[in-house]
Formats: structure tokens, sequence, C-alpha cells
């Protein structure tokens, strides 16, 4: 069995100086099929280690019915770091941020009345206690001094960021060593002074989360740890996408210099991300700073290995700078092929629904409420609520205005859409005709993944009022993306299409609305025509040889008669 230790200047792997070139892969946004493939083409590359997130919300959507198969089988995806002879860095939060939805805390947590996150608070210690020693029940056994690969353990993420509370971090390192976690503990933090201060005790290894001014930040990572090894464990080689903005890229020469200034100083590196991967189902985050802004399908992230898992220019000129540095294997993975092109017809869904399987939630049965009841409330965890409710009798017209909308709203009267409201844009109000029956349909875009919105509720938040009379008697109806076709506001569409053996592919919604794409069993995400993103991927695994099938659920617009399949991903104008 190995060591893995800290020293006065280095990491030590059996006591000899040792350097981890690693990178992140999150498996959660990786089809188990491909898990293999992506971590071979990052050890191509030149990187000794793969780190990971864990999302708890991914593992536990609901209290207590905890998995960890399949696409959660963080186990198996440990054992095929191990098999392609590289270390592992888990990073298990229980915070991530990571641009996942509600930074990985589930929303049965976040929704807990009166609960503290990310402090010293009864009820959220005791919950994160469950959790962490079911992660730590897998990592333990796999940890480098017990024959496995598990090298380091992250305490928290960028806590410095949020609060200062030295007892919670106590509190985690306790659990974390009781739960058996021998290997070395981290942290990390961006190099400002007060946030390595907060973010970080005197018993574990600060490091820090930067992509430019290496020197500088290393420096100030060096005046607030005398010794120890310097590591950047979040190297920001890109950067994410939301929706209405750019496709954000980061010159590969650049990033390579950024990433041989690390190096060339003897730092150890955690590359974010060699590979994004997607944020397949409704897993996508958002950030709000002033502006909600709901993170995309894509998190191509202007990685080395883009969503695809195809190297790119940034992939040679990493792999370049590593050489120098560490030995660098010979082989080097293939050249990325164009997909398969063509177009399948789309028809109307035949029963009424889409594939079992392809959203979280369920048809729950309405709620009556004297105020619009939130997501939470009616225990809703899929994307869309309807709301509806009768209004004053002779109702001639007149002027909708809620507290909030979180996080789109479309507006109906007796059946006929007359307006929407965004939380992107501010809008609060719509203008009603007259009309008998009020219904609001809407939409969870993605969970604030970051700072003091974590865990805000959703859904239409009251009081509603029409000229400022508050309206009651509402009825609250979770839609199903499952049992989409029966919902009046969607439009369903589906079509068959054969391959002769599974491949990737990349759908193309150009000139779609909004809405999400189902291929047979894996809900792809969403889409949506403001862009940046226009093609939503299929990963090969998700696909068979013969027949397979193609479901657009659309929002906003008649559904598309056809979906066009295309060679490569578009992801949107680059920023310049």
């Amino acid at each position: 069995m190995s060591t893995f230790a800290i020293g006065d200047t280095d990491f030590l792997l059996d006591g000899r100086p040792h350097r981890v070139i690693s990178g992140a892969l999150h498996y959660f946004r990786i089809h188990p099929g491909h898990w293999a493939d992506r971590i071979r083409k990052a050890r191509l590359m030149g990187l000794n280690t793969i780190e990971t997130y864990v999302a708890w919300n991914a593992h536990e959507p609901v209290r207590g019915e905890w998995d960890a198969t399949g696409a959660n089988d963080l186990g198996a995806f440990l054992d095929l770091v191990a098999a392609e002879g590289m270390h592992a860095i888990v990073r298990p939060g229980p915070y991530i941020c990571a641009e996942w939805h509600n930074g990985g805390l589930p929303v049965w947590l976040t929704s807990t009345p009166g609960i503290a996150l990310r402090r010293s608070d009864a009820a959220y210690l005791e919950a994160l206690e469950v959790y962490l020693r079911r992660v730590y029940d897998i990592v333990a056994p796999r940890q480098i001094d017990r024959g496995g690969n598990v090298v380091l353990v992250q305490i928290e993420n960028e806590y410095g960021a949020y609060g200062s509370d030295a007892a919670y971090l106590a509190e985690l390192v306790r659990i974390t060593r009781d739960a058996g976690i021998t290997v070395p503990l981290t942290t990390v933090d961006q190099p400002e002074p007060g946030m390595l201060a907060a973010g970080t005790l005197p018993e574990l290894h600060t490091t820090g989360s930067f992509g430019s001014r290496a020197a500088e930040r290393l420096e100030t990572l060096r005046r607030f740890q005398p010794t120890g090894p310097l590591m950047c464990s979040e190297f920001w080689d890109g950067w994410f996408d939301w929706w209405g903005g750019v496709h954000h890229t980061t010159d590969a020469a650049t990033a390579a210099a950024e990433l041989d200034a690390l190096l060339a100083a003897g730092a150890s590196v955690n590359i974010y991300m060699v590979h994004g991967g997607t944020n397949f189902g409704l897993t996508n985050g958002a950030n709000d700073k002033g502006r909600y802004l709901p993170i995309t399908t894509s998190y191509d992230y202007d990685a080395p290995l883009d969503e695809a898992g195809d190297p790119t220019a940034k992939f040679e000129a990493f792999r370049e700078v590593i050489a120098r540095y560490a030995p660098v294997p010979d082989e080097r993975p293939a050249a990325a092929a164009p997909a398969p092109v063509f177009e399948v017809a789309l028809g109307s869904a035949p029963g009424g629904s889409a594939p079992a399987g392809s959203a979280p939630g369920g048809i729950g049965s309405s709620t009556a409420s004297p105020q619009p009841p939130t997501f939470e409330e009616v225990g809703h965890l899929g994307a869309l609520l309807r709301y509806e409710t009768d209004l004053p009798d002779g109702f001639a017209g007149g002027e909708l205005t809620v507290a909030d909308v979180r996080d789109h709203a479309w507006v109906s009267v007796d059946g006929v859409r007359v307006g929407a409201m965004s939380r992107t844009r501010h809008e609060r109000s719509v203008r009603l005709p007259a009309g008998s029956r009020l219904s609001v349909l809407v939409e969870e875009q993605g969970r604030v993944n970051y700072d003091v919105r974590l865990g805000e509720a959703k859904g239409l938040i009251g009081p509603a009022t029409i000229d400022g009379r508050e309206l009651g008697g509402w009825r609250a109806t979770p839609v199903a993306l499952e049992a989409a076709a029966s919902a009046p506001e969607l439009t369903v569409r589906t079509g068959e299409f054969a391959l002769d053996r599974p491949a990737d592919l990349f759908v193309d919604t150009a000139g779609w609305g909004k809405g999400y794409v189902v291929v047979n069993d894996l809900l792809l995400g969403r889409y949506w025509s403001n862009g940046p993103q226009r093609t939503l991927y299929v990963p090969g695994p998700a696909t068979r040889a013969g027949g397979n099938r193609i479901t657009v659920i659309e929002l906003e617009q008649p559904a598309p008669a056809v979906a066009r399949f295309v060679e490569a991903p578009l992801l949107g104008p680059r920023e310049e």
C-alpha cells in the first residue's frame, strides 16, 4: 500500500516529492458509458489525477432515498480512474457550487423551515452527517493507504466567500475523520486574504482557485500558508455560459501560459475543467447577482475536451506545457469525427405521453391554497407548475401583478395565452383581457447555485393582485414532462430514427422556441431560442443500433415538424 502526505514544500507519495497534475471530471455530467473514455483522454493529456465533486441532490433528491447506482455510481467512477493508473481527489461539499442545481444541495434540505445553510445549525448538520457518511462509505476503502487511489478529500467549497463559521468547518472535519478518511484534507478559496482566513482551519491544507495572474495568486497563497505544497485546485481554463449570453472561450495559448507559470513555480494543479460535460435533465444551476441568469444545458466550459469528449486546441497546448514538467504518453486521442447528419419527421406524441423516466417527479394531485403555493409546498421536483384561479365575476380586464416570479411564467385567460413574465427581465405583471378563468404556467429554470439565494422558493410568489386587489382561491398542479402531451399549454412531437450503431449526435434547435428534448429515455436538457447554445448533445451510449425515438416538448410556439441532426456542436457566438 502507498502513502500520500503533505511535506514542508511538496506532496509526498511514499515519502518522495510528488506533483499533482489533475483535471476535473464530474461523473454526474457524463453518461456512465463515457466515463472510461473521458478518464483515458485526460491521462493522454498528461494528467496523473482526476478530481470530482459529489452532487448530494443527484444521489438523494428525495430524503432517505439514497442512490449510488448507474449514473450515480461514484465507486465505479473512482474504480475506472484507478484502472487507468490515476489518483483521485474527491470534493463532497456538501455544497459544491459547480453551476449545478442548488449548488448540489437537495431541495428537501434547503426548503426545511428555519434551516441555516452552511452554518452550525442542528438540522443542517444532522442531515449533512448522514450524507457525508454515505459518501465516505464509498471513498474510505478506496483511499491510497488502503490500496486504492484517493489521495485528497476537500472540506466544504470556497467557504471563505460565504461564511466564517470555524465551528462548522471543524464539525465537517470531525465527521470526515470519524468516517475513516485518513488522507490529507484540503480547502479551496480564491487567494484573497479575507477569504483564505475565513475558509479554512489550521489543520487543513489551503489551496487556491483562479485562472489568471498565477504568480501573483501563488504569492498570496504562500503568504497565508508559509509551508506545504502550493496548489491551485481550481485552475479556471474556461468559463460557463448562461441563456441570453455568449459562448465563453479563453485563448488556448494564454491559458497554456498561465498553466506553465503554475507548474514552473513548482505548484500542483487541478484543471477546472478538463472536460465539462452536460447538464442533462433539469440539473443546470443559475446565478443571480442582481439579475437572474440560468445556466445553459451545455457545460462545455471551453475545456481541453469539449462537450462530446473530443480534444481541442487547448488539449494540445496544455499537453505541450505538461510535457515540460512530467512524462506525457506518446499516444494521442483521435480527432473528432463528424456526427451523423439526417432529419426526422415529427408527429403528435402517440398515447399522449413522453417516455417514462424523462424527468424527476410525477403528476401530483392539485393543491388548493389562498395564495399561490411554491414548488416546495406542493412537493414538486419537476420544472413546471400550473396555477389556476377564478377571476372576479364580470371581470372586464385589469393588471395582474405578483410579488415575484421564479422563474418564467406564461399567463392564459380562458385557455388563451395573453402574456408572459420573466424573472431575468424583472417582469412581474401582465395586462389581462376580460374572462373568467386565469391560468399561469411557471417554469423553474434552474436553482441559484451561489451565495445567499441558495434554497430560495420557486414558483409564483404571492401575493397576486389584479389592480391592487388580492386574488385568492388558487389551485396548483404539477405538470410532469412524462405526461406533457396532456398539458394544454405544451405541444409535444415525436419521431423515430434508425442508426447502424450507437453514435454521438447533435440536435439542432434553431428555429425552435423554448422547451426540452428527450432521446430514448434520456432527457437531454433544455433548449431556448435566445441562445447562445443551439445544439443539444446526445451521448452515444444513450442511443442504440436500430430504432430510436426523439421527443420535443415545446413551451412557447407550435412544435417543429422536423428534427435536424447536425455534424458538430453549435454553442453560439463567442465572446470577443
